[in-house]
């Protein structure tokens, strides 16, 4: 019995050693093997799930504790304060803003009437036609208050015309809607209610405290880890820590949240998030239905058109009719279904031939969102000997080259920088404008296409601003060192509006980036292309990427500057 004791006790004490040496092992080695074992499960997670390390539900933006930009300076400040004085909508009633759905203005009980309203006139080319719109809400009774979002058109189906009229409120409930009379034969009136002003009201706060309703994210990898980590203009610095990507020539901004495992510059790629859904409270979704008050067109008061007669020396009493008097000065209109531009240069017609001729030896730069994208498919393919040259890009991002040998063409299309939506971007291909433009030598060979909206419309106004002065002042640079150059802006379109699309992409956020892009180029040696009214002004729905027609129309105006008569 003893002697199997003395046994045990020897096994006993081996296994207490090889324990202890075990354990030893571990502990000197736990850090080592922690780290493995992390990286081989996130690349695993992050392989078959591709969620974003970051809480649940985005939650809106406290600017007091957020990493955003530098404050503008003295001048920057004032020439900000004047541009969002310049497209301040009015507010509604204080006590409007809470009113239920049958207190809000309806279209169908909405009606507008051609003024004078006993229709005892004649009206000849070269007048205006002034038309009244009085906005009821839903139980017929006036509104006393603005703020509603309308669009005018006036328009002869049989002459394929259309001109883009100047809405004006009284912020009493009417509105004045004011056309120039420009072709002779029939014109019929059109008006509709895009939002009413509630809805509006909506909008304007969503914008402010929800730019994150739209979110953007970015791919981080090294070997076999990888972590997707929200990104943006401003981020909260009170989750973690960020990656700072804010450009060092523009200054522009753009934070990602750090991944855990990965250093900053593992960034491989940029893409837009999912978007942001549950924006509304209360009853707010009443305000955003399709064929209640989203576009929806508001009824005559009698006859909505008018003959117009040949044009007529104007007397004393029709002088003060013509559309300088107010300052109705649309950019041009339709005619024949060709755009008649005003105020500068005749407009040409050009096919392929025309066309290859007037770009031959030119080098074009497009800058922007897909709606300039739409000009280099469009001349890509008007122009035959054009091919484009493989540079193995995303489909639908970019960036893109085709070159013409014979002719000695060359196109290159590259979108602009962050904030851009679109589903992937590789992080190197993201290129600020200012940038790019302050790369070209310019000259009389040289057109720059420029086109900076539809990505901003989530954010506040002030974002807008701060880029287009980047863009500007690189214009401004690229003007100075080569005078012969072509600069071309091409502003905000319409475009097709439901629920969805209203709380992210609504044409009255398109309308107030329009308003400023103006403002910002007006004086500058550019051309602008009024994507707006030439989208407002034609019969075909309105749609984020106009259709070929338009199209064609605007680059139609485009080589009538670059190849004049």
């Amino acid at each position: 019995m003893a002697t199997m004791w003395r046994s045990l006790s020897k096994y006993i004490c081996i296994f207490i050693l090889l324990a202890l040496a075990g354990l030893f092992f571990l502990f000197s080695n736990i850090n080592i093997l922690e780290q493995k074992l992390n990286c081989q499960a996130v690349s695993m997670f992050y392989q078959h799930q591709s969620n974003i390390l970051l809480p649940e539900g985005p939650s809106p933006l406290d600017r007091n504790r957020s990493h955003c930009s530098q404050e503008p300076s003295p001048e920057e400040a004032l020439e900000e304060r004047d541009l969002l004085e310049s497209i301040a909508w009015p507010q509604p009633q204080t006590h409007s803003v809470n009113v239920s759905l049958n207190q809000t203005s309806d279209p169908a009980h909405s009606l507008f009437v051609i003024l004078p309203a006993g229709g005892r006139r004649e009206w000849h080319v070269g007048d205006q036609l002034e038309v009244l719109v009085h906005i009821h809400d839903f139980q017929g009774r006036p509104k006393s208050y603005g703020g509603d979002f309308l669009l005018a058109r006036l328009h002869s189906s049989t002459l394929g015309a259309g001109v883009a009229g100047q809405v004006l409120d009284h912020r009493n409930g009417t509105y004045s809607a004011i056309f120039p009379l420009l072709w002779q034969g029939s014109a019929q009136v059109e008006v509709t209610l895009v939002h009413p002003s509630e809805a509006v009201h909506v909008l304007r706060r969503i914008r402010e405290e929800r730019p994150d309703r739209i979110p953007f994210q970015s791919l981080f990898r090294s070997g076999k880890l990888s972590q997707t980590t929200v990104c943006n203009l401003c981020l909260p610095t009170n989750q973690r820590p960020l990656c700072n990507y804010t450009d060092p020539h523009t200054g522009e901004p753009w934070y990602c949240y750090k991944p855990k495992l990965l250093s900053c510059d593992t960034r491989i790629n940029h893409a837009r998030g999912p978007y942001v859904n549950h924006l509304l409270v209360n009853k707010e979704a009443l305000l955003f239905q399709n064929g209640v008050n989203i576009k929806v067109s508001i009824h005559p008061s009698g006859s909505d058109s008018v003959i117009v007669l040949p044009e007529k020396k104007a007397d004393v009493e029709r002088s003060s009719m013509k559309t300088e008097s107010t300052g109705i000065t649309p950019s041009g209109y339709y005619f024949q279904g060709s755009w008649r531009a005003l105020g500068g240069g005749v407009m040409r017609q050009f096919n392929v031939s025309s066309a290859t001729q007037c770009l031959k030896g030119k080098v074009v730069y497009m800058y922007g969102d897909s709606t300039v994208r739409q000009w280099f498919e469009y001349l890509n393919t008007l122009v035959p000997g054009l091919k484009e040259f493989n540079l193995y890009s995303p489909k639908n991002v970019g960036p893109f080259m085709a070159v013409d040998s014979t002719h000695n063409i060359l196109l290159k299309y590259r979108c602009h920088g962050p904030p851009i939506r679109f589903n992937t971007v590789i992080a190197s291909e993201m290129r600020y404008v200012a940038n790019e433009l302050d790369g070209l030598t310019g000259g009389s060979n040289t057109v720059v296409f420029i086109s900076i909206w539809s990505h901003f419309s989530t954010f506040p106004v002030q974002v807008y601003i701060r880029r287009l002065r980047h863009i500007r002042r690189a214009v401004v640079r690229l003007l100075d060192r080569a005078s012969g150059t072509l600069v071309v802006l091409r502003s905000a379109n319409l475009q097709a509006l439901d629920p969805e699309v209203s709380l992210y992409n609504s044409d009255w956020f398109s309308v107030q980036l329009d308003g400023v892009l103006r403002a910002m180029f007006k004086g500058l040696d550019v051309l602008l292309i009024d994507a707006w009214e030439m989208t407002l002004a034609h019969h075909l729905p309105h749609d984020l990427h106009p259709p070929p027609i338009i199209i064609k129309n605007m680059i139609d105006n485009i080589l009538s500057h670059v190849c004049p008569e």
